[in-house]
């Protein structure tokens, strides 16, 4: 598949206009990640945005005293790190893959030069407002809501409709997403059970009802 057709078929890129979808394919490369291997890290400066096509990233911030917040596990055909672009020149979080994944990579040098372009600047930026749109729901979502809503939304979010699905990710990455800890996460889906919600062993999931 060419740069183009996976750009036009990305829920971010999906709107923009052919021109604006052309010139983002000529500037962009792909690269693969392994499970666990790391994309870049807080505070190195920001080379790049990127787009995920397959398998799991996760965005982190390391807090003052050491531990690790997650920001998002971004899903496939989401951009991330475009704050390099505008706002600072340094990654704000660290990005690891949470499983094989397959990448788009956008120079940040030929990305300002494109954002030079009237025409493009505007697609581009429509297409951020709608990310920051979602990023406040999400906000909304993590803290206006118990922890069984955040993880069943976490896996609509995730998976959309689909009843049964294999994860890429494990119990201790979700609960880290849904903003809870790993035993909070584990009593939760012990009750799920219980109630015949859903199930989870292994790698696979299935959702009974939601």
């Amino acid at each position: 598949m060419t740069g183009y057709q996976i750009l036009a078929e990305s829920a971010f890129f999906k709107d923009l206009a052919p021109e604006s979808l052309k010139s983002l394919a000529s500037i962009c490369s792909q690269r693969e990640l392994k499970k666990r291997d790391l994309l870049f890290r807080e505070g190195q400066p920001g080379t790049a945005i990127y787009l995920l096509r397959r398998g799991a990233v996760q965005l982190h911030k390391t807090t003052a005293d050491g531990n690790e917040v997650v920001i998002k596990i971004v899903r496939p055909s989401e951009t991330f790190a475009e704050v390099v672009l505008f706002e600072q020149e340094r990654y704000p979080v660290t990005a690891t893959a949470l499983a094989p994944s397959d990448l788009l990579v956008f120079p940040r040098a030929d990305m300002l030069r494109l954002l030079d372009a009237t025409g493009f600047r505007n697609d581009f930026i429509r297409m951020l407002m709608r990310k920051q749109r979602y990023l406040a729901e999400r906000i909304v979502q993590l803290s206006g809501h118990d922890t069984e809503d955040r993880l069943l939304w976490f896996l609509d979010e995730q998976f959309g409709s689909e009843k049964t699905v294999t994860l890429a990710v494990s119990k201790k990455d979700v609960a880290a997403a849904i903003g809870t800890t790993p035993e909070t996460l584990s009593r939760l889906l012990q009750s799920l059970k219980r109630r015949k919600v859903l199930t989870w062993k292994g790698k696979t999931l299935v959702r009974h009802k939601t």
